[in-house]
């Protein structure tokens, strides 16, 4: 399941949207299938009297159980999210209450990774980013890819100021465009039929402004 869409601002678009790495669900996995191969080796071996009994039902609760802490494993993985998408960086994580934070990419000043051996060799880690406001630094553990996500952080933020540029650059043209003598006459005539001036002024600015033309 994305990142809802209802969520995004206009013209914002998901260019990253990941759980963290399936290293995660490795331990409780195994673990769950060490029971399940134990239990039936039990379950499927001859014997009889009270402490095969006895053994059967510890067998049970242990497969329960080990069922159990996957289920909440599974569900924690699947409810962590982190987005990236054109304008911010969000990471979303509860089974029931949500916790989350957004970092609009013309805050973010500083993006950095950390690896170990070994997450080099599964290609996971954790990502850093540095921005400015209250948050200051925030590092997300788990992150797949994390040096393909640091560059694409990057990457969206160089579009975004782009983008910013180029509507400063259309807000000034459009400021910077005079205004035709036609557009003030209507505007004096919305004016005069308005009672805000009178004949009179309407006509000698009106005449003015055909002299100008």
């Amino acid at each position: 399941m994305g990142f809802p869409p209802d969520l995004l601002s206009d013209d914002e678009e998901v260019v990253v949207d990941m759980h963290p790495h399936w290293w995660t669900m490795v331990p409780v996995s195994a673990l769950l299938a060490v029971v399940i191969i134990g239990g039936l080796a039990i379950l499927v071996a001859s014997g009889s009297g009270t402490a095969w009994l006895v053994a059967r039902v510890v067998v049970g609760v242990a497969v329960l159980a080990t069922l159990v802490a996957f289920g909440i494993r599974y569900a924690k993985w699947s409810t962590t999210e982190f987005v990236v998408t054109t304008e911010r960086v969000i990471s979303r994580r509860g089974v029931i209450s949500k916790t989350g934070i957004e970092i609009p990419l013309d805050r973010i000043n500083t993006v950095f990774f950390n690896q170990s051996g070994f997450e080099r060799v599964a290609r996971s880690g954790d990502l850093g980013i540095e921005s400015a406001g209250e948050g200051g630094r925030q590092t997300f553990t788990n992150i797949r890819k994390p040096n393909m996500v640091q560059a694409e952080i990057y990457a969206q933020k160089e579009r975004y100021e782009d983008r910013r540029l180029e509507r400063i650059g259309r807000a000034s043209a459009s400021a910077s465009q005079p205004v035709s003598a036609a557009d003030e006459i209507a505007k004096l005539d919305a004016l005069r039929q308005q009672g805000v001036v009178t004949e009179a002024e309407f006509e000698a600015k009106k005449a003015d402004l055909l002299r100008r033309m």
